[in-house]
Order: structure tokens, then C-alpha cells, then sequence
């Protein structure tokens, strides 16, 4: 059965928009928050060791959490941040500051990044 208006057409495809792609312009906050923590650890010539003992953790888990591959809790932030001396607002808006700049810097790019994908129903 052939419909005039399309609808059925209408009703099987549904015509959406595309999550962008991630680029690298554009980190996850946990990888900002870890290049800012292993910047405040390594401008005090600290090893991950040291840090990570003072915190009560692994080094290879506050590693992962400076190479941004763990989410750590608000809890864990607050607990390395102490043992760097760094106030958890200077970790917020250092990281802040970053993530605007690549915003910025992505913005600059191509800023049609969004690519009309047709989904069969």
C-alpha cells in the first residue's frame, strides 16, 4: 500500500544527528584533572611512590589516574590534591582553563561537525 504523504516512508526512517566525533582538542575532564595532578607532582620533584603512599594508594592507580584512564572520585581528588599541597579550586580551575582552551581551539576548526546519519525503524 503506496501512501500518498510519505508518512509511512517517515514513520521507518528517522533522520538524526550524529554524536560529533571526539577529537583531540577535546579531553575528558579526568584527563585534564591528571595533567594538571602529575604537572603539581612533577613541578615538586615528587615521585608517583611518594605521592601515592601519602595518599594511601597504589602508584599504579594515581598513574592511572594522571594519564586520565581512571575516574576518580571527588573523595580520592580531595585526598591527592592534600598530599600535593594543591587546593582542589586551583585543580578546578586549572583544569577549566585547559578545557576552555580546547574548546576554543576546536571551535577554530571545522565547526560543521555533526553528520546527518538516516536510522532504519
Amino acid at each position: 500500500m503506496e501512501d500518498s504523504g510519505g508518512t509511512e516512508a517517515q514513520r521507518r526512517l528517522t533522520l538524526v544527528a550524529a554524536a560529533p566525533e571526539r577529537s583531540r582538542e577535546e579531553p575528558l575532564v579526568r584527563e585534564l584533572y591528571g595533567r594538571v595532578l602529575r604537572e603539581a607532582r612533577r613541578d615538586q620533584d615528587r615521585s608517583l611512590e611518594d605521592v601515592a603512599a601519602a595518599v594511601g594508594m597504589s602508584k599504579q592507580y594515581l598513574s592511572e589516574i594522571e594519564r586520565g584512564k581512571k575516574e576518580p572520585s571527588s573523595e580520592m581528588l580531595r585526598a591527592v590534591c592534600g598530599a600535593l599541597g594543591l587546593p582542589v579550586e586551583h585543580l578546578l580551575f586549572r583544569s577549566g582553563r585547559r578545557l576552555g582552551a580546547a574548546n576554543r581551539n576546536s571551535a577554530t576548526g571545522n565547526p560543521n561537525r555533526q553528520v546527518p546519519t538516516v536510522l532504519a525503524a
